[in-house]
C-alpha cells in the first residue's frame, strides 16, 4: 500500500512509498483511510521528540487522526462492520493514518459524525480528545467557572473553546489581531491580542489554563489563576506521574521530575497545582464528542487541505504554526 513514512528522526520531510499492509488482530478494525490530518504532534515526533517515550521502528510510516470505511474486522470485534464510516485516533504505539489502509483496535474507534464529511471527521480525533481529557477529564470544568484556552485560533484551542462554551464556562482566549473577531465568533468571550498585550496583566481569578505553548506562557499563566486553580499543559514539562502512567522506567520517571520540578515549585507557592496531559485514544469518549458535533455544539474548523501526494507540504505549513483550525490530508 501507498503511505508516507520517515525512515529516520530529524529536520527530513518524509516521503511516499510503499508499506507492507496492516496486519489485522483478534480486535483490530481494518480501515480505508479516505482522509487524515496533520498535527504538531506529527511534527515532533519525525524530529524525534518522543523517542524516549515511544520507540519507534523504521520505516515509520506517520500520521494520528484518520476517518475511513471499515472493510473489514478481527474475529473478537463485536461493534463495527464492513461499511461503517467511522473515525479515530489511533494508539500512539500504532500511528500511521497518512496511508491507504490502517488496522486499529475497536476501542480507540467511534462512528463518524453523520453530518460531516471526511475531511472535516478526520480533523477531530486528537485535537478533540485532547480538549475532553483536558477539560472534562483532568480539570472537570463547571459551569461559571474561568478558563483561559491558549492559542485558540489552533487546532486543540478551536475544539476547546466551543467545549468549554458547551460546558458552561466564562472563555478566555490569546490569538494575534488578525483572528481576534473570528475566535469570538467561536465562543470567546474574552479575546487577548497577544501582539498587543500581556495576557497575565489583563486576566486574573481563572479557574483552569489550558497551555500549548512554550515555557515563557506557562509561567506566565499561573498569574492569572486563582489559588486552587489548575495549570494544565499538553507541550510539557512531563512530571513523573505522566511517566508512571506511561509505564517508563524509573530512570525516566526521574527525568520526568526533575524537567517538571520548576514549574511545579512555582505552581505550589501560588497554591495551584500543575497537571502535564499526554492525549490517549479512547473510542468511547469519541463517540461522544460525535454526539456533540451531529448536536452542532462542535463544528470542526478546517483551515487548508492538502493531496496525499503533498503531505509533505502540508507538515511544512503546520510546522509554521499560522494554521486557524486543521489542515487536513485526503487520501480517497
Amino acid at each position: 500500500m501507498k503511505a508516507f513514512l520517515i525512515d529516520r528522526y530529524g529536520k527530513h520531510p518524509g516521503r511516499i512509498g510503499e508499506a507492507p499492509a496492516p496486519v489485522v488482530g483478534a480486535h483490530d478494525v481494518l480501515i480505508e483511510v479516505h482522509a487524515s490530518s496533520v498535527n504538531v504532534l506529527d511534527s515532533k515526533i519525525s524530529k524525534g521528540e518522543f523517542k524516549l517515550i515511544l520507540p519507534y521502528s523504521f520505516p515509520l510510516v506517520m500520521g494520528n487522526d484518520l476517518a475511513g470505511v471499515v472493510i473489514a474486522v478481527g474475529s473478537q470485534v463485536t461493534r463495527f462492520k464492513a461499511g461503517d464510516a467511522v473515525y479515530a485516533r489511533p494508539p500512539e504505539t500504532r500511528i500511521g493514518t497518512f496511508a491507504e489502509l490502517i488496522a486499529v483496535n475497536e476501542n480507540a474507534i467511534a462512528l463518524k459524525p453523520a453530518n460531516t464529511s471526511m475531511a472535516q471527521a478526520a480533523s477531530l480525533p486528537l485535537v478533540a480528545l485532547t480538549a475532553w481529557q483536558v477539560l472534562v477529564d483532568t480539570a472537570r470544568l463547571q459551569k461559571g467557572q474561568k478558563v483561559l484556552i491558549h492559542a485558540g485560533s489552533g487546532g486543540v484551542g478551536t475544539v476547546a473553546i466551543q467545549l468549554a462554551k458547551h460546558l458552561g464556562a466564562f472563555v478566555a482566549t490569546t490569538t494575534s489581531t488578525a483572528n481576534v473577531e473570528w475566535v469570538k465568533a467561536l465562543g470567546a468571550d474574552q479575546v487577548i491580542d497577544y501582539t498587543r498585550q500581556n495576557f497575565e496583566s489583563v486576566l486574573h481569578g481563572y479557574d483552569v489554563v489550558l497551555n500549548s505553548l512554550g515555557a515563557d506562557v506557562l509561567a506566565k499563566s499561573l498569574k492569572v489563576l486563582k489559588p486552587g486553580g489548575q495549570l494544565i499543559s499538553i507541550s510539557g514539562p512531563p512530571t513523573a506521574q505522566f511517566a508512571q502512567e506511561q509505564g517508563l522506567s524509573w530512570p525516566l520517571q526521574q527525568v520526568m521530575r526533575l524537567l517538571s520540578l520548576g514549574i511545579r515549585r512555582k505552581a505550589r507557592k501560588q497554591d495551584v497545582s500543575y497537571r502535564f496531559v499526554f492525549m490517549r485514544a479512547n473510542g468511547a469518549q469519541l463517540q461522544q464528542i460525535s454526539a456533540l458535533v451531529e448536536a452542532g455544539i462542535i463544528k470542526p474548523v478546517i483551515d487548508r487541505a492538502f493531496t496525499f501526494e503533498a503531505t509533505a507540504e502540508a507538515l511544512k505549513y503546520v510546522e509554521q504554526g499560522r494554521a486557524k483550525g486543521k489542515v487536513v490530508v485526503t487520501i480517497k
